[in-house]
């Protein structure tokens, strides 16, 4: 089970529009935008360096693998964990019924 988010989403959008359109405007000072942006909503500027960066990846801006291609492929390998542990189970019943009809039989 994940962890609860510590901000809202709401935030997490209004705060990475604000770099953004912030960034639109004056694109050489990104560090200090991060900083007046993060203390004006009480967030840590790293933090918000991060929203901005997954943002960005998101809307094909920035390379990188996206959420939902992220979260796809983590599916994918839990899918690939369960498959492999469901054949390592069925191989080894049939390795063991195998041996049962090889042993001769007591009537």
């Amino acid at each position: 089970m994940a962890a609860p988010r510590k901000y809202p989403d709401e935030l997490r959008e209004r705060a990475t529009r604000m770099v953004l359109d912030a960034l639109e405007g004056d694109p050489g000072s990104r560090r200090g935008v991060f900083r007046r942006v993060g203390e004006q909503l009480g967030i840590n500027d790293e933090t918000l360096r991060g929203w901005v960066r997954r943002s960005q990846i998101d809307a094909g801006d920035r390379p990188g693998t996206t959420s939902k291609d992220a979260e796809r492929i983590a599916e994918l390998e839990r899918e690939n964990r369960e498959l492999k542990r469901a054949n390592h189970i069925l191989k080894a019943a049939s390795a063991f019924f195998a041996a049962e009809l090889d042993r001769p039989q007591s009537r």
